[in-house]
């Protein structure tokens, strides 16, 4: 992440330039921000035939999803390359995707 210069408080980042952490078979993270009190911005990848290991629950706030590519499935329906979910805090998915897909997930609360 690199502070532009001139523009107090302004962050950017490039997706090429995270760091990747894979964090089940297939499914990795790319984080963009950081933000106080937990808030953050990432890129998931999730090759074809992925899924999240175990429930996903959100806590301590929601998460934000829109769909860059592919098409990315929550366990109960298909979401195409496009869509935006929210999904409030106290709710929960299993992540999986048939196709692959790339996420970009915000999380304003943490």
């Amino acid at each position: 992440m690199t502070t532009a210069q001139n523009m107090p408080g302004y962050v950017w980042s490039t997706v090429d330039d995270a760091p990747v952490r894979e964090i089940f078979p297939g499914i990795r993270l790319r984080p963009l921000w950081q933000g106080e009190r937990g808030a953050s911005a990432q890129v998931v990848e999730m090759d074809p035939g992925s899924c999240w290991e175990g429930v996903d629950v959100h806590e301590p706030g929601p998460e934000e999803v829109f769909v860059v590519s592919g098409v990315f499935n929550d366990g109960y329906r298909d979401y195409p390359a496009g869509s935006f979910i929210h999904a409030p805090a106290g709710s929960s998915h299993i992540p999986q995707t048939a196709a692959g897909c790339t996420l970009f997930v915000f999380y304003p609360e943490g």
